[in-house]
């Protein structure tokens, strides 16, 4: 390569330069049933869950609300001392017939 070859090689950007006036046509595919469904799917229990959460909040703040009522009655009422504890039980009852 001579000196005069190597000073009419061109240096190009390759940046791409549009028309002007002509814009860019963006051709996508259409999404698949399968995909909305899974969205559809998916945004109905981020709903539900949140609903489920703030039932259970609601339902929990009642709670705690009754028992400070109830702990109101038990002072007026006069209680010999504080309560330390308090459980509930589940109590299954089976009567049974007499051996024979």
């Amino acid at each position: 390569m001579s000196a005069e070859e190597a000073a009419e090689i061109e240096v190009v950007d390759a940046v791409p330069v549009d028309e002007p006036g002509r814009g860019v046509d963006v051709v996508r595919p259409p999404t698949p049933p399968v995909v909305r469904q899974a969205a559809a799917v998916a945004a109905t229990g981020l709903l539900a869950g949140a609903a489920t959460v703030l039932a259970a909040r609601h339902a929990r703040g009642l709670s705690s609300r009754l028992r400070a009522r109830r702990a109101a009655r038990r002072r007026m009422a006069g209680l010999p001392g504080p309560v330390v504890a308090s459980r509930s039980f589940l109590v299954d009852v089976h009567v049974l017939a007499p051996r024979e």
